[in-house]
């Protein structure tokens, strides 16, 4: 099932595009309630994969809400929630533990090999500081690279990109770039040391 789209302006170019591109985009873009149409149709897929067990159904379910293949080898423990799911992309053999956050609509690229904890909230959108600007979306990829392990209820922020091989700690909140082979902790997060390759 593909995203509704809706653009009255006859561009191929979607609101959707333009977020996954890093467009900033006010509430009251024409666009916007495109957003709402497609949050409410992940919602329901939501509904039905969070009421499920059998780890074949949790994966066909994530296929549709994701909108790709997912490899037999990547793992969800329900429940799981996120705000659109077009944006997520998942490598091989990625474990998701429950209740886990993605907030994707700026995107959210998960590796090969990465272990994510309960409870983690990974986030791609954010809001100017402003009260006055505060209504605009604000979106920034997050990309987590190979063999990384997010700790339980640990928070990553829009923008991040997590080297491969790092480890976040649990309750971490990280808000920068964090270099491949390390282990970071604390809010906000901070390098604590070095990881050994073996």
């Amino acid at each position: 099932m593909g995203y509704t789209t809706g653009n009255e302006t006859g561009n191929s170019i979607t609101i959707f595009d333009r977020l996954l591109k890093g467009e900033s985009v006010p509430i009251n873009d024409p666009e916007y309630k495109h957003i709402f149409e497609q949050v409410e149709i992940t919602f329901s897929l939501l509904s039905k994969l969070n009421n499920t067990t059998a780890k074949s159904d949790i994966r066909l379910l994530l296929e549709e809400i994701t909108g790709k293949h997912i490899d037999s080898s990547t793992t969800l423990f329900p429940p799981f929630h996120t705000n659109f799911g077009k944006h997520i992309v998942l490598g091989k053999n990625v474990f998701i533990n429950h209740a886990c956050s993605f907030l994707d609509l700026g995107g959210i690229v998960i590796e090969d090999n990465v272990m994510i904890g309960p409870r983690v909230t990974i986030t791609s959108e954010n809001h100017p500081l402003p009260y006055a600007k505060r209504n605009v979306m604000v979106p920034a990829k997050v990309i987590i690279k190979n063999n990384v392990w997010i700790g339980a209820a640990a928070t990553i922020l829009p923008g991040v990109t997590i080297g491969e091989n790092s480890v976040i700690a649990a309750g971490a909140v990280v808000n920068k770039n964090v270099p491949p082979n390390t282990l970071v902790g604390g809010v906000p997060a901070k390098i604590i040391k070095d990881i050994p390759l073996e």
